[in-house]
């Protein structure tokens, strides 16, 4: 069978997420199998350190995850955060299995549904970054971040409260306030759930009345769809 590898804990409630969501969305299809999962669990403090410090330490620290998961025989592999995706690229170049773009396969569910304006939530550094806008513009989709204030509110509430599995009420409202301010000031069609905890705090498909883009959702389709694309391939002698 197939084996995915998942760099885990960037932070804990959304690799827990990921795992539950792979298991359902196979059972679906598959209610007799279970997939084959190896987490290898970073810890998100560490993380987030070096992204604001130290770019390479945390492509390396990155990497060494990576490697530790085709050591234990995955097929490919996939990071269950948006923030370390500012270092995708670099990681991809050394990985020694395929790795699945949580960016990527957002971009592409924009462009099929037909939305050009995207908000843009999740950490600061994902807020701040290239990665999201440079792979949404070739797609034709333009990914638009809040203002500074909105930017330091998103980042203080993800850090202090979603990552340690704390979803309060009072944090939901003020994020659907956000969203419906964006856009009527700013004319997005839709927002992004830039960030793997976002979903569990906002799990609806539509915010103040734009389409919301669950970036784990797509994710996990996008791994399960790999995962049985490659068993059928290593099934098929003749492929």
């Amino acid at each position: 069978m197939a084996r995915v590898g998942i760099v885990g804990g960037l932070g804990p409630e959304s690799t827990i997420d990921y795992y539950r969501r792979i298991l359902a969305a196979w059972e679906r299809d598959e209610p007799s199998t279970a997939p084959s999962i190896v987490i290898d669990s970073l810890d998100v403090r560490r993380a987030l350190r070096l992204v604001e410090a130290d770019r390479p330490a945390l492509i390396e620290y990155l990497v060494a995850s990576v490697r530790r998961l085709a050591g234990a025989g995955v097929d490919f592999a996939a990071m269950t955060a948006n923030t370390p995706h500012i270092v995708f690229d670099d990681i991809a170049a050394r990985s020694p299995v395929p790795l699945i773009s949580i960016v990527e396969v957002c971009a592409q569910e924009a462009r099929q549904r037909g939305l050009r304006r995207l908000a843009l939530l999740g950490t600061r550094f994902t807020m701040e970054g290239p990665f999201y806008p440079a792979v949404c513009a070739r797609y034709d989709v333009a990914a638009i971040a809040p203002n500074d204030t909105d930017r330091a509110w998103v980042h203080h509430r993800y850090v202090g409260q979603l990552l340690k599995g704390e979803f309060r009420e009072d944090t939901r409202r003020e994020f659907i306030s956000l969203v419906g301010r964006l856009r009527d000031e700013e004319g997005i069609d839709g927002v992004i759930l830039g960030g793997t905890e976002l979903p569990l705090l906002l799990s609806t498909s539509a915010i103040a009345g734009v389409p919301a883009l669950d970036t784990t959702a797509l994710h996990v389709a996008a791994i399960v769809k790999r995962l049985r694309h490659t068993d059928t391939l290593q099934s098929d002698p003749h492929v």
